[in-house]
């Protein structure tokens, strides 16, 4: 079993906490089901929001779906001119027999676009 990471993004409609909730539980849920993997498989995850999102903390979505022993943490993204607005980001660290070609990164709606190379 290998350490991997996994990318991932979303941009939200608008900076509310039920909102932000909502699409990152969504993200989240994709990129295991899309790597086909549990929550025991996941080691830590970042997760990384632009400056304009104020309401909630990216984190508690995901205590929120059940992942309540592994390390999180949020930190803010660069606030560089002419970025997509609105973006919540992730990088979760995770076990897996996958090969790093074989990982599937997962930007849903308009993040597709951060990411053209990677996105799934």
């Amino acid at each position: 079993m290998a350490v991997r990471a996994v990318r991932g993004a979303v941009q939200l409609e608008r900076d509310e906490a039920g909102h932000m909730d909502e699409q990152v539980s969504e993200l989240l849920t994709a990129i295991l089901e899309r790597n086909e993997l549990t929550t025991d498989d996941l080691i830590s995850i970042w997760f990384t929001a632009t400056p304009d999102l104020h309401s909630d903390f990216p984190a508690a979505a995901a205590r929120k779906l059940g992942i309540v022993d592994v390390p999180l943490i949020c930190a803010q993204e660069l606030d560089i001119e002419g970025a997509m607005p609105r973006v919540v980001r992730v990088l979760a660290h995770i076990a897996s027999d996958r090969s790093r070609a074989d990982i599937v990164h997962v930007y849903l709606g308009a993040a597709g676009a951060l990411r053209k190379d990677i996105a799934q």
